[in-house]
């Protein structure tokens, strides 16, 4: 013979669950059933006591008998598993229904999660009476009913204040009866019924003494504060409230312990109810023979024709036993819950490292200063605010700045070939794929004046600023840009040709954030590391990179406009090569000056002669012309330019802090 193995039991948290343990509730499913006579609605307490009372029952010896045979018991019991323990973490499961789908069935469902952390109120009852030094054989916590999620004792009291809370959150109370402290719960069916027949004169006054309370001593609402374990303990409110009555007076009270909001509104409704029929109240006396009635007793008087319910609230005796009751409804005791309340939960943010750029790029305000580059980033999700850090070496890195704007950064979709510059570039189209954010097409105006600016890394470090009239959206994040404007502020130079697909591009805006370096820190390779503000330069989510600053918003614009010598009758001899300056100040795009701003300490150009990609002679000048002789001719050449030649030159504008600027390529026709 062998044991008989017990191996799962379990029941749904729902009303009369232990009615039929086995069914589950599910919406969705054909084969969802809630117990006999049960009326849908959430009760903890059922399950909690159900497992109680198997495990209990099979845990009694007399239930259980141990085998002569094999020296076990019966039932095997140890191995039995409570149907269901959930492995997901609570409260997101079951709150995140976004995640997982089945967490609607949580509520009426068998998961114990979230629910076997709870006592019972009678064992909580049992504990306090302890605590005040009762022995356990005078306390009698039968009559209890419900379970509490968390109580908690903020101050110094006695066991009697915090079971005083208890009583009036649960609706139960306490009587002294045979030795025996008892808590009942109120509610319960009349034990006996009184007329006026069985009532006792007194020597003076009424057998019968009925009192009604004002409307105006009653309140309105009733507003109940608890807490919400599935919130983090977080404060929550319940209110009940009467419509028709002539009274605006609004109560509150304060209960330190977790209870689910929908049964906190049902105790929160029985207790303003309970306060309203209990505004009847009757004295009158009964004679000994009523020894066995028990304050929280409940009886029926016959009175005008009616029965009414009455609840003894205490009993004073001698001759005759004096009687005080309260009137009650059984109804107010048996409401249904409240509606759930979705639970409101601050989900773990996980970072991981952003997306983040680097850029040298030429000044775009006026605002900042010209030599600071910029950083960019994208992250997703975005921690707020992230840190820029810089170090000379791989470690010791100190904070440089923070900012908290995530950047429009993405790619290029397809090759972005070289264009026209100073006028549209109608021919390419510039199509691009956002990570984050929108692109719109602008009126031309709004284009001069700075929109839809974008910077394209045509190679390593160098970027090419764009800006697109019109923008297409072609696909979710994907944009195709027409209309285009190449080579703005002075970078003309970072065209590629193509740019390849992949390449990275940012959306110039106040998202990118400038880099406070001082002027020295210009061309010394540092170490940077970007991440989340929130997180040690140490962590995991900042990412590493090198990068030295070259100052591109100090470097020239190339010249323009260069003279060529065809275009004028010459004699052989002198060539004086002319062009046009340019300047890298803003305000140069003024139309209402004369000259453009300088923008560096001292006008100087170099000119450079070339042959192949050797140079062969460079020329200094401190105007926007430059003499190159014939001698000079003749010892480079060998001939003096004539007729059908051509000459290779290069022209830099020079500065003061960073040396030649930007470079004018040009071949001379004669």
């Amino acid at each position: 013979m062998n044991p008989v193995p017990f191996t799962e039991l379990g029941c749904p948290a729902i009303d009369r669950g232990t009615n039929q343990p086995n069914v589950f509730f599910d919406p969705k499913s054909s084969e969802s059933f809630t117990p006999h006579f049960s009326r849908g609605w959430r009760d903890d307490a059922i399950q909690r006591a159900y497992l109680e009372a198997t495990y209990l029952w099979w845990g009694e010896a007399a239930n259980n008998p141990l085998s002569s045979v094999y020296g076990g018991r019966m039932v095997h019991v140890p191995e039995c598993a409570a149907w269901t323990w959930d492995a997901r973490p609570y409260p997101f499961f079951p709150a995140l229904t976004d995640v997982w789908t089945d967490g609607a069935n949580w509520r009426l469902g068998h998961w114990l999660t979230g629910r076997l952390g709870a006592v019972s109120l009678a064992a909580l009852v049992r504990h306090l009476c302890l605590l005040a030094g009762l022995p356990e054989d005078r306390i009698d916590v039968t009559g209890l009913w419900g379970a509490v999620e968390g109580y908690a004792i903020g101050a110094l009291e006695s066991p009697r204040a915090s079971i005083t809370t208890l009583s009036r959150h649960f609706g139960f109370d306490a009587v002294e009866t045979e030795g025996v402290i008892r808590f009942v719960m109120r509610g319960r069916a009349a034990v006996a019924s009184v007329s006026l027949d069985d009532l006792v004169a007194a020597r003076e006054g009424d057998v019968l003494e009925l009192t009604r309370g004002q409307e105006t001593e009653l309140p309105q609402a009733l507003k109940w504060q608890i807490a919400r374990a599935d919130e983090d303990y977080d404060a929550a409110l319940v209110e009940a409230r009467r419509i028709t009555v002539d009274t605006t007076r609004i109560a509150s009270e304060s209960f330190p312990m977790a209870v689910p909001p929908e049964e906190a509104e049902r105790r929160c409704r029985r207790a303003l109810m309970e306060a309203w029929v209990g505004r009847e109240t009757a004295a009158f006396r009964l004679p000994p023979s009523r020894l066995a009635l028990d304050p929280a007793d409940a009886i029926r008087l016959q009175h005008d024709g009616r029965l009414v319910d009455l609840r003894l609230v205490s009993i004073a005796d001698a001759d005759a036993r004096g009687i005080e009751t309260v009137r009650q409804d059984r109804a107010t005791y048996d409401l249904p819950p409240g509606d759930p309340r979705a639970a409101s939960l601050t989900r773990a943010v996980v970072f991981g490292a952003p997306d983040a750029l680097l850029m040298d790029l030429p000044q775009l305000s006026e605002d900042q200063p010209a030599h600071r580059p910029f950083v960019a980033a994208h992250a997703v999700p975005w921690p707020g605010e992230m840190a820029v850090f810089q170090s000379p070496s791989t470690d010791g890195f100190e904070l440089l700045t923070t900012f908290g704007s995530r950047a429009r950064i993405g790619v290029l979709v397809s090759g972005f070939y070289a264009g026209p510059t100073s006028r549209f570039d109608l021919g390419n189209v510039l199509v691009v794929d956002l990570l984050t954010g929108t692109l719109e097409s602008v009126t031309d105006l709004t284009l001069f004046g700075g929109a839809n600016a974008i910077a394209i890394e045509s190679a390593t470090g160098v970027w090419e600023i764009v800006q697109a009239g019109a923008a297409e959206l072609i696909a979710p994040g994907q944009y195709g840009l027409t209309r285009l404007l190449r080579g703005q502020r002075g970078t003309e130079g970072a065209m590629g040709n193509p740019a390849p697909a992949g390449a990275r591009v940012v959306v110039l805006d106040e998202s990118l954030a400038p880099l406070p370096i001082a002027e020295a820190d210009l061309g010394i390779p540092w170490n940077w590391r970007i991440g989340p503000a929130s997180r040690p330069v140490s962590d995991e989510t900042y990412v590493a990179q090198a990068f030295t600053p070259e100052c591109i918003g100090l470097r020239p614009f190339s010249v323009a406009h260069v003279e060529q010598p065809w275009r004028k009758p010459r004699s052989l001899g002198d060539l004086t090569i002319r062009w046009t300056r340019r300047s890298r100040a803003l305000a140069a795009d003024s139309w209402g000056g004369l000259e453009v701003p300088l923008a560096e300490e001292l006008e100087a150009y170099e000119v450079e002669i070339l042959h192949g990609a050797a140079v062969k002679r460079v020329l200094s000048t401190a105007t926007t012309s430059a003499v190159y002789t014939a001698a000079h001719q003749i010892a480079d050449r060998g001939a003096l330019l004539g007729p059908g030649d051509t000459l290779d030159i290069r022209i830099f504008q020079l500065s003061a802090l960073v040396g030649r600027g930007a470079p004018k390529l040009v071949t001379l026709t004669f």
